[in-house]
């Protein structure tokens, strides 16, 4: 099988939905196709989409000249493809990105020439029967629903926060992250307290606050209360750019830090295991570098002990890959999951009724091959936007 065309098209919610409530902002859909009529599906989140179509394309763009006319051995041959023609260019940034949005599309290609889905190609559901609660296999992924509000700290955004994860608690999701962005140190206890106290003992509750300190002691003082509320984990307290005090406030508290949702390459997710001591990395699938990518990011946590719990704040385009790195990994409890339920946006919701079905809180495993995800023509008809 040979790549024989890369188009780019692009869909969104439009200017009448606020990002801020959910709306999905303009987004790149990235299509391999081969011969035999096969295509593989991808987003590119964060990605402006101009940036996309200038170098994923006819065999004038740069990935095209890389990608058309390539014989799918294997998806990692065609990585490293990639990945090598950018030794003397940018290695980080939007080009990995693009990379990653590749890679998960030539996985999803990969698979339906082999009729397997990916996450048995990944090499199968890898947690032992001593490692599941039930004493057997994993058969199921669970996802979190991140929170967040039409506003930011005090009694609205308690209040807002805490009633969308009832909701979504009710509805049968068995995982929530509350995010007192924008917030004072006392906010972001009081709102996790809240939470607690809403969702009751037991329920797995993260919280996030958006890279919101810069100080150490400021820090530990948040953490040491969260202790007491059994939270999961404690997501970017600080800026990412320099690991040093994540692992300060490590060494001082007992809830995990999480971090890695803009992480490109294993590389700085050792950065984050090793020097900021973290112990939940949040790789996107296509912005760290693909699942190509995102398999070596798994293997670094686990050979130090860290779990990986791929984050997501777009769509269900991007949650499938999540659900498929899942499937195989030991070491992700969790995927991130920005439930429809709670936002405004009509195009989240329709792109959630086309992806993965959530049953009593839980994702069963793909059976279809590839990575199983079909984005309706008249979804991409009705959203789609020119840019």
């Amino acid at each position: 099988m040979f790549i024989t065309h890369l188009r780019v098209s692009v869909i969104g919610d439009g200017p009448g939905v606020d990002p801020d409530k959910g709306g999905v902002e303009p987004l790149a859909i990235i299509e391999v196709g081969a011969d035999g009529g096969f295509t593989g599906l991808s987003e590119c989140f964060r990605v402006p989409p101009g940036v996309v179509r200038a170098v994923v394309g006819g065999p004038d763009t740069h990935f095209g000249r890389l990608l058309l006319g390539q014989e799918l051995t294997h998806p990692e041959r065609l990585w490293q493809v990639m990945w090598d023609a950018l030794i003397h260019t940018n290695r980080r940034g939007w080009e990995i990105m693009i990379l990653g949005a590749l890679d998960v599309a030539i996985w999803d290609l990969y698979g339906q020439m082999l009729g397997q889905p990916v996450w048995k190609l990944l090499g199968g559901a890898q947690r032992g029967p001593f490692q599941s609660p039930t004493g057997t296999l994993p058969v199921q992924v669970t996802p979190y629903c991140t929170i967040v509000s039409d506003v930011w700290g005090g009694e609205a955004m308690f209040t807002q926060q805490v009633a969308r994860a009832v909701k979504l608690a009710e509805l049968g999701y068995r995982a929530v992250k509350v995010e007192p962005m924008f917030s004072t140190p006392a906010d972001v206890i009081e709102m996790a307290r809240r939470a607690r106290a809403a969702l009751g003992p037991g329920f797995p509750l993260m919280v996030d606050v958006g890279y919101l300190f810069n100080d150490v002691p400021t820090g530990v003082r948040v953490a040491r209360a969260l202790e007491e509320l059994d939270i999961e984990f404690f997501e970017t307290p600080f800026p990412v750019d320099h690991p040093e005090p994540y692992a300060r406030l490590a060494a001082q508290t007992r809830v995990p830090l999480a971090m890695g949702e803009h992480g490109v390459t294993r590389w700085e997710f050792l950065d984050m295991l090793d020097r900021g001591k973290c112990s939940v990395m949040q790789p996107y699938m296509t912005t760290c570098g693909g699942l190509t990518e995102a398999r070596h990011i798994v293997s670094l946590a686990q050979g130090r002990g860290a779990q990986v719990c791929p984050g997501n704040w777009s769509t269900q385009i991007l949650g499938a890959a999540s659900v498929h790195l899942a499937a195989w990994s030991p070491i992700t409890p969790f995927i991130e999951f920005a439930a429809a339920e709670v936002f405004e946006s009509p195009l989240r919701s329709e792109l959630q009724q086309a992806g993965f079905p959530v049953q009593n809180g839980r994702i069963a495993l793909p059976d279809r091959p590839g990575i199983g995800y079909d984005l309706p023509q008249d979804l991409r008809q009705r959203f789609r936007l020119e840019m």
